[in-house]
């Protein structure tokens, strides 16, 4: 039987403050919550927010780790996402929009092959594919 490697998980739970959920994730805990005018309180990110933020950080870190073994003078990356639904697109597909603002001293073919390589990060390549979700109840 083939081995299922887990690479990612986390934990939610919400005990019955409006939608202001806890998350946790070893020592780490985020709040997730809805913005005022959906009826939160806006105590947290949002939960799409918190997927343009998982997208963001690993284009950054890929980029950072790509530039490190380059030896590239990268003073700061910064990696902005928006999602819009896909029944907003005319293509019918839930679009992600990425800008990348690279300060340093680069060229523009090392520009361009940033660019390049922020499309191989690991979340880029999980959305970009089919997903399954199975759920249970305990």
């Amino acid at each position: 039987m083939l081995q299922k490697k887990i690479i990612a998980s986390a934990e939610a739970e919400n005990t019955g403050s409006i939608y202001n959920t806890r998350m946790v994730k070893n020592q780490h805990v985020l709040i997730a919550d809805e913005p005022v005018e959906v009826g939160g309180k806006d105590e947290g990110a949002a939960p799409g927010d918190y997927l343009c933020m998982s997208l963001a950080s690993c284009k950054v870190i890929t980029l950072r780790m790509y530039a490190q073994r380059k030896g590239w003078k990268i003073d700061s990356i910064k990696v902005k996402v928006s999602l819009v639904k896909g029944a907003d697109m005319e293509s019918g597909n839930n679009t992600f929009n990425c800008t990348l603002e690279l300060k340093g001293d680069l060229t523009d073919e090392q520009k361009s092959r940033m660019l390049d390589i922020s499309e191989a990060c690991p979340i880029q390549k999980l959305l970009g594919k089919p997903s399954d979700i199975f759920s249970e109840l305990l």
